[in-house]
Order: structure tokens, then C-alpha cells, then sequence
């Protein structure tokens, strides 16, 4: 339903003011900060037209009233006057550096700037390797070492269905090496099976097994996601009052596995999206929101960058904040 200048003008005011402090917000309030000439009966009518709509409601405790997570939809998308930010007092803090400390520092930046915390999902880039040695701990035992082009090194024990020579192991891997070498693991699975046809069956299985096992010793050496300020939601009362809300909020921060599928649904939208608690499934709790935006490396999207706060957060500040640190975090990598 298609909201009047006055409901909508009453419902901008009674977000603004609960967003400031927390508070109900009743009529007589309302007659006073909304700048409408209405009598207090009106008014009345108006908002117990809104709560029938859904997009506030009553606290049994008080006469005022709050906004439901409806009527947060509602001001974020068609009320909200957002506040500018000043890019360049922020740019410096993202200058071109290596990527790590690049999204180390946007994390860092988005928590300091809101006072909530900061979470960025990191680049997924393919797991390239400069170099691997096959070593034969036993009888169909290897243990297959990874060297990255950045001097990481990585080691994933293969059990094989051979008892390989070290005359073999070392074949096998100067023949990847010396072809492969620069690539990701990604790129040699795809080339291995007609290239691998000179070789013997069993040399081509045991190059197979370190594709997979290098594939994911590289996936699972990368941080995914990169949390800053935490803390800071522990100052949030909606957030930190009973132990259930406590649970949830660490449990969210812990497994990365909800904040991963949030973040990577928001990878596929364009700009700020706002993801509001009580509405939407991926946030776990309803006193919670999280305002995200994509960020690209050489006009690519390789990952999502956010905010996560209090419903009740002030959405005017944080989504410039979260909309300039991707523009600024996309420059640095592409320049980087």
C-alpha cells in the first residue's frame, strides 16, 4: 500500500528519532519533531493506521511506538536522506598495498567509520603455485609439498593405490613443474587429461591426486573472511541483552558459514544492499542488519565488503561509509 505525504513524513520522523535513542516515540513527540500542523488526534489516527500496516508497533510497556523491521524496509529504501562522506578524508587509509593488508585495512576502516563491525569477504583468486616436490614417507605414503609464487608453503599427505619409486616421484614432478608451473590448480586439472597421455596410468593418477589435494590445501590456506571491530557490538544493547542474543551474533562470527552465503548473495547485486533482521532469512537474528556493497579488481567482482550493526543503526551514515569503501578498495586493487 501506497503510504500519504503525512504517513510517510510521521513514519521518516518516528525511524529517525528511535534510531537516535532508542526510545518509543508517542504521539505528542511526534507533533513536535515531524513539523506537520496536525492535532494530536490525528496523528494518533495516523500511526494506528501504520501499525495496522504493519510498519510500526506498541511495546506493552509503553505508549509509544517502534519500528517493525517492515517499516525499516520502507525508510531505507523510499525516506532515507543519506549523509555524504568525505572521500578524501578517508583515501588515504587504502592506498595500493599488498592485497592481505588492503582488506585487513578495509575491515579495520568500515568498523572505525561506523563504530559497528567491519567484514570483508576476501578476493577469491585461483590457487596458482610456483612450485611442488613429491617426498616418500612409507609404502603408498607421499607427502606432497606446495610452494606459492609468494614463498607460502603448503603440505598434504596423498595415500595412493601405488608404491611409487622416488625415481617416479621426482619425474612427476619436474614434468608439472616444467609445465605447469605459474598456473593455479584449477587450470592444470583442466589441461591434465590430454596432456597426461604420454604417461603412464599410474603417473597420471598420482598427478590427478596432487591437483585435488593441491586445489584444496590453497583453498583452505586463504581467509575468507576478514572481521573487524566485534567488540563494538557488545556495547549494543539489543545486541548484547540476554544470551541468546550473545549466542547467536558469536555463533555468526565464528562459523563464517551464514556471513559467507550473505555475503556471497550480495556479490551478485549491484551497490549498497541492505539486509535487515526479522525480514530477511540470511541474518540470524531480528535486532541485526547488514548493509553491504561488491567490490572488483580490474572491473571484475571479487568479493563483498560490510557493515554489521544494530537494526536500529543510523542507516544514513553507514551506507555512504560502506559504498565509498568499496569504490576505494576497488581502486587500490586494480592499481595494486
Amino acid at each position: 500500500m501506497q503510504l500519504d505525504t503525512r504517513a510517510q513524513t510521521l513514519l521518516k520522523a518516528l525511524v529517525e528519532r528511535y534510531i537516535a535513542d532508542g526510545q518509543p516515540v508517542g504521539s505528542r513527540a511526534l507533533s513536535k519533531i515531524s513539523g506537520l500542523d496536525l492535532s494530536p488526534a490525528t496523528i494518533r489516527n495516523i500511526m494506528a493506521d501504520l501499525e495496522e500496516l504493519g510498519y510500526v508497533a506498541s511495546p506493552h510497556t509503553s505508549a509509544g511506538r517502534v519500528p517493525t523491521p517492515r517499516g525499516y524496509r520502507i525508510f531505507v529504501d523510499t525516506l532515507l536522506t543519506v549523509q555524504p562522506l568525505d572521500e578524501r578524508a578517508v583515501e588515504a587509509r587504502l592506498q595500493p598495498q599488498a592485497p592481505q593488508k588492503l582488506i585487513a585495512n578495509a575491515a579495520q576502516m568500515l568498523s572505525s567509520l561506523s563504530q559497528f563491525a567491519g567484514v570483508v569477504m576476501a578476493p577469491r583468486h585461483e590457487s596458482a603455485f610456483q612450485q611442488i616436490e613429491f617426498l616418500r614417507l612409507g609404502e603408498k605414503r607421499i607427502l606432497l609439498v606446495i610452494v606459492a609464487p609468494g614463498g607460502d608453503v603448503q603440505n598434504r599427505l596423498l595415500l595412493t593405490d601405488v608404491d611409487y619409486t622416488p625415481a617416479q616421484l621426482q619425474q612427476s614432478a619436474n614434468f608439472i613443474n616444467q609445465h605447469y608451473s605459474g598456473l593455479s590448480f584449477e587450470q592444470v586439472r583442466g589441461r591434465l587429461q590430454s596432456e597426461l597421455a604420454q604417461l603412464r596410468d599410474d603417473m597420471g593418477r598420482l598427478m590427478q591426486a596432487a591437483v585435488e589435494a593441491g586445489s584444496a590445501a590453497m583453498a583452505e590456506s586463504a581467509e575468507d573472511v576478514v572481521i573487524a571491530g566485534e567488540r563494538n557490538l557488545l556495547s549494543v544493547n539489543e545486541l548484547s541483552s540476554n544470551m541468546s542474543s550473545l549466542r547467536a551474533m558469536f555463533d555468526l562470527f565464528e562459523q563464517k558459514t551464514g556471513l559467507m552465503q550473505l555475503l556471497d548473495v550480495s556479490s551478485k547485486a549491484s551497490g549498497v544492499q541492505i539486509y535487515i533482521g526479522g525480514e530477511s532469512t540470511l541474518v540470524p537474528m531480528d535486532e541485526m542488519s547488514v548493509v553491504t556493497a561488491p567490490y572488483t579488481q580490474n572491473g571484475r567482482i571479487v568479493g563483498t565488503l560490510g557493515v554489521i550493526g544494530p537494526t536500529r543503526m543510523a542507516y544514513e551514515r553507514v551506507i555512504p561509509i560502506v559504498d565509498i569503501t568499496s569504490r576505494l578498495l576497488s581502486n587500490a586493487l586494480s592499481q595494486g
